[in-house]
């Protein structure tokens, strides 16, 4: 599913990732762990085509993203893989169930097809008493949840999530975590989930760990 080759990055005269070679399996979890400064945002960026590497190959669902041209490689983001950040980034002017269906509208499906999607995911994800909420009008937890689901709104091969939980208390932490796994079980996603939260990362498939830029073991 994911395939990471040789790659480098570095910002000025920091090398921030130093060769790096990481195979994902379809419909895995994985979790990338590390202090502060080992490279995990950038690895999962460069994942994810937000970032470019200075060397190396990404292949996802064995195509190379790295070499695609800006409008190839916008289509496929779009398409193929979904974003969860720490911080929700929902359009403050736009309704829970506007929020979910804009990738699908960049994607040109259709007003109606988007929005019996995202109700969907959003019922899934015990929103649908929110839809027509705007983001301030939601919790910590209903924000992220949102976020989730405008991920999953075009089907994506891959999720991506950078610190996913870490502005949440604990309930709605745990309650996280847990949608991640269901996501796994239930709809065989494949997930690379940065975290500095051991007790989580600890049930996933596999734990990455980093350390100045390298995988460690």
């Amino acid at each position: 599913m994911i395939k990471v080759e040789k790659i480098t990055k570095s910002f000025g005269e920091l090398q921030v990732l130093k060769g790096i070679d990481l195979e994902v399996p379809d419909g895995k979890l994985y979790s990338i762990v590390g202090p502060s400064g080992a490279g995990k945002t950038t690895l999962l960026q460069i994942i994810g085509s937000l970032s470019q590497p200075d060397s190396g190959n990404v292949f996802i669902k064995n195509q190379n993203i790295s070499v695609m041209k800006e409008r190839q490689l916008a289509d496929f983001r779009n398409r193929q893989i979904g974003f969860v950040f720490q911080f929700h980034y929902l359009l403050p002017e736009f309704s829970a169930l506007e929020n979910v269906c804009i990738p699908a509208f960049i994607a040109k499906v259709s007003k109606k097809e988007a929005e019996e999607k995202a109700r969907e995911y959003l019922a899934f994800l015990g929103l649908s008493h929110r839809l027509n909420h705007k983001p301030n009008e939601l919790s910590g937890g209903e924000r992220q949840r949102v976020a989730v689901a405008r991920a999953l709104i075009n089907n994506p091969s891959v999720i991506l999530a950078d610190e996913p939980s870490g502005n949440l208390d604990t309930k709605n932490r745990e309650d996280l975590h847990e949608l991640f796994f269901t996501l796994r079980d239930q709809f065989k996603q494949t997930l690379v989930i940065v975290t500095h939260d051991e007790s989580f990362a600890a049930q996933s498939d596999c734990i990455i760990r980093m350390k100045d830029g390298l995988i460690e073991g």
